[in-house]
């Protein structure tokens, strides 16, 4: 499971030499921001998947601030954040919106506004619009949504790391 990590990431002190990073190169000196080890790992995975719900371009710093706050993996919680994209964020805003109606109890709102037809150039203001349209009960649904992703991620990141390990541990052992 390392193995696929390193080489996908790129080198930690080619990152902290970086010199936009420069002021803040002090706080990017703890081995858990770049160890590749399950707790670390899973908690940069939880992280991405929490801010990844977070709208707009914030998503990247967000989770590295959270990421260097709670000593967790930086890149991988940096990557994680990917999942969201004009792709998938439509849809998971809708579930988003229906989390919310279900706990707000908004029974009104029994429609979801129609989506409108989008420029590729005007994407991002005719999504916002919509989303404004969504109110209250997407609001209400984000942070659940997010936290439950972010204890999935978690979780998941845990349990396959640990499979691996006893599937590895069976093998050397069965030879």
């Amino acid at each position: 499971m390392r193995e696929i990590f390193r080489k996908l990431l790129p080198d930690h002190d080619s990152i902290r030499r970086h010199e936009w990073l420069r002021p803040i190169q002090h706080l990017l000196h703890h081995p858990n921001l770049w160890h590749l080890h399950r707790r670390s790992v899973a908690g940069g995975v939880a992280i991405g998947l929490f801010c990844g719900m977070i709208p707009g371009p914030l998503q990247m710093i967000s989770a590295a601030l959270l990421a260097i706050l709670f000593r967790v993996n930086l890149p991988v919680a940096a990557f994680t954040t990917f999942y969201t994209n004009p792709f998938t964020i439509v849809p998971l805003y809708l579930l988003a919106y229906k989390i919310g109606l279900v706990v707000s109890g908004t029974s009104n709102a029994t429609s979801v506004p129609e989506f409108p037809e989008v420029h590729w150039l005007e994407w991002f203001g005719e999504v916002w619009g919509w989303l404004m349209t969504l109110g209250k009960p997407l609001l209400i649904g984000l942070p659940i949504l997010a936290i439950g992703l972010a204890i999935a991620g978690y979780i998941a990141v845990r349990l396959v790391w640990r499979g691996v390990v006893v599937w590895k541990w069976s093998k050397r052992h069965a030879r």
